[in-house]
């Protein structure tokens, strides 16, 4: 485990299969109605499901217990020492190992709020709720975004915090359990209880991002770190060529509801591979646990060195007090103001287009005439073909300029989603163009969500940096919140042209934002456990 053990394994181990008992326990009533295509709306819940509620609900506590070190709470200044990660040094196989885990971990994270797109069309048909396919309905089917969405919110913010106090890998590995334990959305048979299991999935899927962007700040040498963090970030569209291709492939089978319950075995194959996430050096210095943090360093290339003056050492003392005092407040005073401020407008945009734009346009699609096969299989090509942009973006933010970078990925995914907002009605007969403009919000927008991520999680010193990163991934999902909100008061799904003219426009404003406070990070300042990253400001 790179010299990291868990705080309390038993109890961590005996709260994960706690928990996957509890969802093995509700898979009969799933199975049971298979031969009515899976339709469990209004069913009794049994008795085996009542024991697997509470055996996640326990094996969730037990989990978190088994997680939380003891005296997580309390930190020493991390001024009395610098962590140097070997700028010149190459890769070493712990580094692809890393990479290769957080890859994963960055789809199944979000697979999660992705598959809410996928799932409405089905959810609606099966409760009766008002949608763009429904519009005769009575509740709305936006609930389900907006709980999940909500959801989401609150976990970016309070992962943010969690990976600042207890660790970054607990983080990771809490997140995943609650994965799996929120696959029960899938055998819900009430409306209602899909919606307080959404709110529980989106705590768990807004957390991950952040942390994992965290870990990856403090561990990758610092020449590498930057395409490294966009092209796993870039994962988020390969999230959504999964969640297209499962859907395409499962829904018209086994109904909506297995895209769902695919959430117990990816969960459960995260768990399994955490022997490979390695705690952060500089969270383990800064709670005084040295030995393993030089286990860590070891294994990743990484020195200790002291600091060069006492003046330096004081000054940095100081610096370190003042950011971690306040917050999430903290990150809104000088000198983070600026660079939050093009944090948020960003963010806020990302989140416009993904749960404006992408959540809705599988039933938009099948509102142009598809059907949902042609729907699913149409994103899939679309994501196919856009999934190139992920490594040309790695290069462009490694080799060139992380601000460049943003506000190049903007303007053009702005433009297509011009493009869509005056024709897309008419490009269901073409499907040629529909592919290619379609490839720009889709694959675009997560590959803008991945350089924010990784851009958020470079600006920002150790001590504030998840909560950086966190903030960063609450405002995407907010503007999705801000979205959904405004449909569940009455408006049905919009049509593809207003959601795309819903994503340009923010966009628009974020070029500006970054252009007026964003800031390039100095190669190697994310090293420096204590002090703000210095940084440019020219364009």
């Amino acid at each position: 485990m790179g010299g990291v053990e868990l705080a309390r394994p038993l109890y961590f181990w005996l709260g994960f299969l706690a928990t996957v008992a509890g969802v093995v326990l509700h898979l009969p009533m799933y199975l049971h109605g298979a031969d009515m295509h899976y339709r469990l709306a209004g069913m009794p819940m049994d008795l085996p499901m009542a024991i697997g509620m509470a055996l996640i609900v326990a094996g969730l506590a037990v989990t978190a217990y088994g997680l939380i070190p003891p005296g997580a709470l309390t930190a020493r200044p991390a001024a009395e020492v610098r962590v140097r990660a070997l700028d010149d040094a190459r890769m070493r196989p712990a580094h692809i190992g890393l990479i290769v885990v957080m890859s994963v971990a960055v789809i199944i994270d979000a697979m999660k709020p992705i598959t809410l797109g996928f799932v409405a069309p089905g959810m609606a048909k099966e409760y009766g709720l008002k949608s763009a396919l429904n519009p005769a309905g009575e509740l709305p089917v936006a609930l389900l975004p907006l709980a999940g969405l909500t959801g989401t919110v609150l976990g970016s913010l309070l992962w943010g915090w969690m990976g600042d106090k207890i660790g970054r890998k607990p983080s990771i590995l809490f997140a995943g359990v609650l994965f799996i334990g929120t696959a029960i959305c899938g055998v819900m048979p009430d409306f209602e209880w899909n919606l307080a299991m959404c709110v529980a999935m989106g705590l768990g899927a807004g957390g991950m991002l952040p942390i994992t962007f965290s870990l990856l700040a403090e561990t990758i040498p610092a020449r590498h770190k930057g395409w490294v963090m966009v092209l796993i970030g870039g994962n988020l569209a390969v999230a959504y060529l999964a969640a297209s291709w499962l859907s395409a492939s499962l829904a018209p089978t086994f109904s909506w509801r297995v895209l769902w319950l695919v959430g117990l075995p990816t969960g459960v194959f995260l768990i399994l591979l955490n022997r490979f996430i390695p705690e952060s050096p500089r969270f383990l210095l800064a709670h005084g646990r040295d030995a393993e943090a030089r286990a860590v360093l070891a294994r990743y290339g990484a020195a200790i060195t002291p600091q060069d003056a006492a003046e330096d050492a004081a000054r940095d003392v100081e610096r370190v007090e003042d950011e971690h005092a306040g917050g999430y407040s903290r990150l809104f005073r000088r000198p983070f103001t600026g660079l939050t401020v093009a944090v948020v407008v960003l963010g806020l945009s990302i989140g416009l287009v993904t749960y404006g734009f992408q959540l809705w346009i599988p039933s938009n699609l099948q509102k142009l005439g598809l059907d949902q096969q042609t729907a699913d299989r149409a994103l899939r090509d679309s994501t196919l073909l856009g999934l190139p942009l992920i490594f040309i973006s790695a290069a462009m933010y490694g080799l060139w300029s992380a601000k460049k970078t943003i506000v190049t990925l903007s303007a053009l995914v702005g433009a297509a989603l011009a493009v869509l907002a005056f024709s897309g009605e008419t490009l269901a007969q073409d499907r040629t163009w529909l592919y290619l403009l379609l490839a720009g919000p889709i694959v675009g927008t997560a590959t803008i969500a991945a350089v924010l991520a990784a851009y958020s999680s470079e600006i920002y010193p150790t001590r504030v940096r998840s909560r950086g990163s966190g903030l960063s991934a609450g405002m995407g999902k907010a503007g999705g919140v801000a979205v959904t909100a405004v449909l569940v008061g009455g408006a049905a799904a919009p049509s593809i042209g207003t959601t795309a003219l819903l994503g340009a426009v923010p966009l628009i404003l974020a070029v500006v934002a970054v252009l007026a406070f964003g800031v390039e990070p100095s190669k190697g300042a994310a090293d420096d456990p204590a002090t703000p990253a210095p940084a440019t400001t020219g364009a």
